[in-house]
């Protein structure tokens, strides 16, 4: 293991990650725990005071008078740090939406009758998308209907002319705003090209009008690319609801084939998910001496396959090396994005097949076997035979799975939410707007995003969740998130009994626990869609910045993070990053810009706080400002109605 500075930071509060940690160092087996501890963080880079977009430089601004320097070409550091701003922007967006891309593409397979693997398990939301689209439904089957679907969301990526489809679901007032600024977002690809093109060297030199830019390239995402995943991934493999499972590296099992699946995208997971489950590959198994086959997932991947089939998640992103670290995996298969290149000399030390399987990412050392949705169940059979196989190369000495795991409870999309509060003939927003208007329940937090090496892995996301509704703040968490929360047992419906008393109250009557996974970070899109629904319902004003609720992401590490983060400003919301310092404090102007100017502008504001106490705390000021603004602060006599006041 690599020699380097030494350090007494908590790696984890995770009892299952700190115990597999403790292997690592005893088999000097080098993580990204590690790495983070003896690696060397770049100062000038750490606050985007760097510019690398031409080959006269790099150029560095560093110092007191850093503010009034210039790059070789004349750059300001506010032009250098809004343009690095752009550029991850558009990288975090191009992942997401190339995402709902790979997912048209299948359901564009599916409606031409070349994907016989796939069907569509939502017909209903098939109908509601087509619907978006305006796309007729009268007397066509799903099959016609799916190409149909599947062709105008693809259109909508390249379009040319007018603006994406999907932004009309957003608040009216909120369109009004947009169309104002001119900051609708037009086809997504044209964002990002349009992004890449002015961050050249030479190209737009004025930071508001770079970030501007920034705003609606994330909003062609979030109100397009993302939130159509979020839906076709619905149409095809289903639309969530609850179900319950395990979390945790305690899931995998010493005397069955262990099998990771990893990454974000459900076009093979959920093929490997029915390969895993068929009887003849089972007896397989048990043919070579094990007693059956257990699935586990890691990152976003694992929340798709968790919320749809039940597959429980063996843990968030840090857990990717961890797990393998068990010696109780036979395979690892992944796909695209947060799949760390660190996994492979982890897996050299272990009998663990590592497999690479998308077109867009491979990694040296891992096995590739390239996915074809065509011949998609073939290929996932494939796989799974693969790790089965390698069974009889596990090494026991080797094994060490911690006995720690939780029940869980997910799958709460925005659908059976209104469904949960309020039945099946009246389903609805208006007891959740009720409880926020009367204070039982004094707002939403959207907890989300990533693990970063460089904190303590979950503290910041756990810490903000207990005290989150024991302040009687609902919370909703996906991705990253969503595994810490499982994971320290956030994620049941007894977990009101911790609540404060007006939240405990609500999901206590209701059946809705005060934590609700709603899915993979695609998935922030729900959230979207659910605080445009409880504008749309009535009583908390009549656009998303009104409403008494905030975005944090505790931990956040990658690009991804930051363009959820811009299209939630851009909607209204108040978004918090913590675990780490901004990335962009090298420049007042941008950080005037984070934090006042798109307020101004937006209704909605991007703050850094490496400390979670200091997120909570703003969270809380923030929700009881709403509050006042929208005249809730006060609480109100409970009244309760007789027959007549029931028929008036």
């Amino acid at each position: 293991m690599a020699e380097g500075k030494k350090t007494d930071r908590v790696r984890s509060i995770d009892p299952a990650a700190i115990e597999m940690l403790k292997v690592a160092d005893e088999r000097g087996i080098e993580t990204m725990f590690h790495r983070a501890e003896t690696g060397s963080i770049c100062p000038t880079g750490a606050e985007g005071g760097c510019c690398k977009v031409c080959y006269m430089g790099p150029c560095r601004f560093i110092g007191k008078d850093k503010e009034t320097k210039r790059g070789v070409c004349g750059a300001s550091l506010g032009t250098v740090v809004a343009r690095n701003y752009v550029r991850e922007c558009a990288g975090g967006a191009s992942a997401h939406a190339d995402h709902g891309r790979d997912i048209a593409h299948t359901l564009l397979l599916i409606g031409r009758g070349e994907a016989a693997d796939y069907k569509i398990k939502d017909p209903v939301k098939l109908r509601k998308v087509a619907g978006y689209f305006s796309i007729d439904t009268e007397g066509k089957g799903d099959q016609q209907l799916a190409l149909e679907v599947a062709e105008a969301a693809l259109n909508d990526f390249g379009r040319q002319e007018g603006y994406q489809t999907y932004s009309y679901r957003a608040p009216k007032k909120r369109q009004e705003l947009w169309d104002k600024l001119d900051v609708r977002p037009r086809g997504f690809d044209r964002e990002v090209v349009d992004s890449m093109h002015r961050t050249h060297g030479g190209g737009d030199q004025d930071a508001d009008h770079l970030m501007r830019q920034a705003i609606r390239m994330c909003l062609a995402s979030g109100w397009g690319g993302s939130m159509l995943a979020t839906d076709l991934s619905d149409i095809i493999w289903g639309t969530p609801k609850p179900l319950t499972s395990e979390s945790n590296l305690g899931i995998l099992k010493d005397d069955e084939v262990n099998i990771i699946i990893h990454g974000h995208e459900p076009t093979l997971s959920e093929l490997i998910v029915d390969a895993a489950q068929d009887p003849e590959m089972i007896e397989y198994a048990k043919s070579k001496g094990a007693k059956g086959i257990t699935l586990g997932g890691i990152c976003c991947t694992a929340n798709e396959v968790w919320m749809r089939r039940g597959v429980p998640p063996a843990g968030n992103s840090l857990h990717q090396e961890l797990a393998i670290l068990t010696g109780a995996v036979e395979l690892m298969v992944v796909d695209i994005q947060c799949v760390f290149e660190g996994l492979a000399p982890v897996a050299e030390q272990f009998h663990t097949h590592l497999v690479t399987t998308s077109k867009k990412a491979t990694i040296t050392g891992a096995t590739h076997i390239e996915f074809e949705e065509e011949r998609g169940l073939e290929i996932a059979k494939q796989i799974v035979k693969m790790g089965v196989d390698n069974y009889v190369n596990r090494k026991p000495a080797d094994v060490h799975i911690p006995d720690i795991k939780s029940p869980v409870v997910a799958g709460f999309s925005h659908e059976y939410i209104r469904y949960m509060l309020g039945g099946t003939f009246r389903e609805s927003l208006v007891p959740l707007n009720d409880n926020i208007i009367n204070g039982k329940i004094q707002g939403v937090a959207a907890i989300v995003g990533c693990n970063n090496a460089q904190t303590t892995q979950d503290e910041g996301i756990i810490g903000l969740v207990k005290n989150f509704i024991e302040n009687d703040v609902l919370v909703v968490v996906t991705g990253c998130a969503a595994h810490a929360s499982g994971k320290h047992g956030y994620l049941t419906p007894e977990m009101f009994e911790h609540a404060g008393p007006g939240l405990s109250e609500v999901c206590e009557t209701t059946g809705m626990p005060p934590v609700l996974h709603m899915g993979s970070c695609v998935d922030n899109t729900r959230i979207l869609t659910i605080l445009a629904d409880i504008v749309e319902t009535g009583g908390l004003g009549d656009d998303i910045d009104q409403v008494p609720a905030v975005g944090i992401s505790p931990e956040y590490y990658c690009e991804k993070a930051l363009e959820i983060a811009t299209y939630c400003v851009g909607s209204g919301a108040y978004v918090i990053f913590g675990g780490v310092d901004s990335r962009y404090r090298a420049s007042e102007v941008v950080t005037n810009i984070h934090g006042n100017k798109w307020e101004e502008i937006y209704g909605g504001k991007l703050h850094f706080i490496p400390e979670w106490q200091g997120i909570f705390e703003a969270s809380m000021a923030h929700i009881q400002k709403k509050r006042e603004a929208l005249g809730i602060n006060v609480e109100k006599e409970r009244v309760l109605f007789d027959m007549a006041d029931r028929r008036a």
